[in-house]
């Protein structure tokens, strides 16, 4: 299937749109991602995740969670510490031959801190980023979370490019701390 030069699989590519100033990268965003607020990783047996990043890395424990309807049994760990600690979560599926499978991918997804989670939804939906169903709810953390589907979609051509991709909403502290960072050049 031949498309445009400036398409990557029938969708613009950034390049173009980058080069060409096209409106949807022109846009301001309403809101800004402050930093990473988690990876999660998945295995048929979270004991081997958990000797390497517990007892091998030395990352801390810091929670349990579980989730039926999620299909996820998984231990919380962390790295670093501060607003900026990143939540290192190590998951097995409850039932291997359920969806969602948690385990089939080992990087299941990364989580992003952002600072005004509603409006970042609304504003990327308005330029055609497709997310998965469940739309913002409490995650494992405490925190209101979305997630961005791996792929596009004909009704949203854009999606995280083979990556799930959590947006989490930050904590006060942490954008605090982002602004803080960012005033004093850093």
């Amino acid at each position: 299937m031949n498309f445009p030069a400036n398409t990557r699989a029938g969708r613009p590519c950034l390049e173009h749109l980058r080069l060409t100033g096209c409106r949807a990268m022109q846009t301001a965003r309403p809101f800004r991602i402050l930093g990473v607020q988690q990876i999660a990783i998945g295995g048929a047996d979270k004991a081997p995740l958990r000797k390497l990043w517990v007892d091998l890395l030395g990352l801390t424990p810091h929670g349990t969670y579980r989730s039926e309807r999620e299909n996820v049994d998984e231990d919380i760990v962390t790295a670093g510490a501060g607003p900026f600690k990143v939540e290192v979560d190590l998951m097995q599926p409850v039932d291997p031959e359920k969806k969602p499978r948690v385990h089939e991918t080992p990087l299941n997804h990364v989580g992003l801190w952002v600072d005004d989670l509603p409006v970042a939804v609304q504003w990327l939906e308005s330029q055609g980023l497709r997310f998965a169903p469940g739309g913002i709810r409490k995650g494992a953390a405490g925190f209101d979370i979305c997630f961005i589907h791996p792929k596009g979609s004909e009704q949203f051509p854009f999606g995280g490019e083979g990556v799930l991709i959590e947006l989490v909403q930050a904590p006060k502290e942490v954008i605090a701390a982002f602004e803080s960072l960012s005033a004093a050049g850093h």
